[in-house]
């Protein structure tokens, strides 16, 4: 037993030396490469509106690629990193846009993004970092094994499989000489104001002084992004008056700043108890809609349950939702999904008994009716 799992005991060493020969590849059949299709929760549906997610066989032994450029990723990066969570971006965004002389934001999302990343750039970025032809080979190798699906092997030439650990590293790296770098040091020394950028994954915000620094940022933004095989939302794209100085200014001629969706929140602009200027963060009407869709498609599903299962699973899914969303001045809001959480409970006993009345009187009364209430859960951010 012990000269087994002695054996069985897998050394970063061992593993890329089994690979520096080649004799261990990336293989695209589902034996070694397993696929399941999930279904993308946007409005629009048709044969690419879902998302390829791969295991691949060197996954493992791709990890410290992360290691090797989270010192490198800038300050203004968010989302698959240790530490930087998408709350940590929000109080960032909120930091700059308080402190900051901004007048105009710029929300962009980029379309498609883990599906057009290009290869050949995404190598040459990596040569930039790593020198050492094992893991440069295994990322190779890892872009080039190409996806399974209804025994058919597809090996798209644009896009990173997502799944492993190092897509998500990989997408990251991407953006950082694309966006970050750029940012920091090109688009910023053309521009006369304050900007400052926010970035989780492919979703950002650009926060701006002087609207023509928006406007030639939007300019140059676009030919960047066509450079190298990106492409932005266009229904997600957008810039508007924002901030501190964009509320004294819109007032001046009786009109109300914009507000803008960021990480599920809507931002508005508004004042804290002291009268002063703050970003008031609530959860988006769409990520709300979209939480009640999955509880009510579930009450549909599962209206035989006893009460206490429905119960204890309604209040781990009103949990969860907490947990992201309870920030300051976000209870009153999360306290409306959990009454309309409590209708679709009602709805679904009443499809299931014999009475056709059910009130609430008789539901306010029972334990296992009872839902756990919202609180603020981070009040730091």
């Amino acid at each position: 037993m012990e000269r087994r799992s002695r054996s069985l005991k897998p050394t970063w060493r061992n593993a890329f030396r089994i690979s520096g020969d080649g004799s261990e590849r990336a293989s695209p059949t589902l034996h070694r490469c397993g696929v399941s299709r999930f279904p993308r929760a946007t409005a629009k549906r048709g044969p690419s509106a879902s998302r390829l997610w791969r295991i691949g066989c060197c996954n493992e032994r791709l990890r410290i690629v992360s290691a090797i450029y989270e010192p490198d990723f800038l300050d203004c990066s968010f989302g698959y990193r240790p530490g930087r969570n998408p709350h940590l971006a929000l109080k960032a965004l909120r930091d700059h846009i308080v402190t900051g002389k901004v007048r105009h934001v710029y929300e962009a999302d980029i379309q498609g993004y883990f599906t057009h990343l290009n290869h050949e750039w995404l190598r040459k970025m990596i040569a930039l970092r790593i020198a050492d032809p094992v893991i440069t080979g295994l990322i190779g190798k890892w872009l080039n094994a190409g996806v399974m699906e209804h025994g058919v092997i597809a090996r798209p030439e644009a896009g990173t499989p997502q799944g492993g650990p190092i897509s998500p590293c990989l997408a990251n790296v991407y953006l950082h000489y694309v966006l970050d770098l750029w940012f920091e040091k090109r688009a910023k020394k053309d521009l006369q104001g304050e900007a400052y950028l926010t970035r989780f994954v492919d979703d950002f915000v650009v926060a701006f002084q002087y609207k023509r620094d928006a406007e030639h940022f939007d300019r140059t933004l676009t030919h960047r992004m066509e450079k190298f095989g990106l492409k932005l939302a266009p229904d997600k794209t957008r810039m508007l008056l924002f901030g501190r100085f964009a509320r004294e200014r819109a007032a001046s001629y009786g009109g109300k700043p914009g507000t803008f969706e960021f990480l599920g929140f809507k931002h508005v602009c508004g004042v804290d108890a002291k009268g002063k200027f703050a970003v008031i963060r609530i959860p988006s009407e769409k990520s709300c809609r979209k939480f009640l869709d999955r509880t009510y498609a579930w009450l549909q599903q599962h209206r035989h349950w006893r009460r206490r299962d429905q119960q204890r699973h309604l209040a781990t899914q009103l949990k969860g939702f907490y947990q992201y969303f309870a920030l300051n001045r976000c209870v009153p809001k999360l306290e409306r999904v959990k009454y309309h959480v409590e209708k679709q409970w009602r709805h679904a006993i009443k499809r299931q008994s014999q009475r056709h009345r059910v009130f609430w009187s008789y539901l306010r009364g029972r334990s296992w009716f009872q839902l756990p209430q919202p609180k603020v859960l981070h009040p730091g951010f």
